[in-house]
């Protein structure tokens, strides 16, 4: 990470999906994603995409991000997740196996060194 200039810890507001800007509640689905930095994340400038996997199956929400896609360069791998405080990626009731409904369509893009 330290070739992109990003440490653990390095945050940015994003758009969990790409195809839901905006919306309220959104759902998510098990399985890939495509999120939209809000905000610049180290050399990653506002609009890159960021490509991961989503897992419905606990209370929360889990994305990893795996690759980023700025709009004017090569894809560069990362190692991210999204967050946001206050348990606001929790699943509400209503959601069904393999979907979380979420009352947030924005988390917080967060470097780690690894996933746990």
């Amino acid at each position: 990470m330290r070739y992109v200039r990003l440490h653990v810890g390095d945050a940015a507001l994003l758009e969990l999906d790409a195809n839901q800007v905006g919306a309220r509640p959104i759902t998510l689905y098990d399985g890939p994603i495509e999120s939209m930095l809000t905000e610049d994340l180290g050399i990653f400038e506002a609009p890159t995409r960021l490509y991961g996997q989503v897992w419905t199956g606990g209370p929360q929400v889990v994305v990893r991000y795996y690759e980023a896609h700025p709009p004017d360069g090569d894809k560069v791998p990362i190692c991210a997740v999204a967050r946001l405080g206050n348990g606001q990626l929790r699943k509400r009731p209503e959601s069904k196996p393999g979907t979380a409904i979420l009352d947030y369509s924005i988390a917080d893009a967060f470097i780690v060194d690894s996933f746990r």
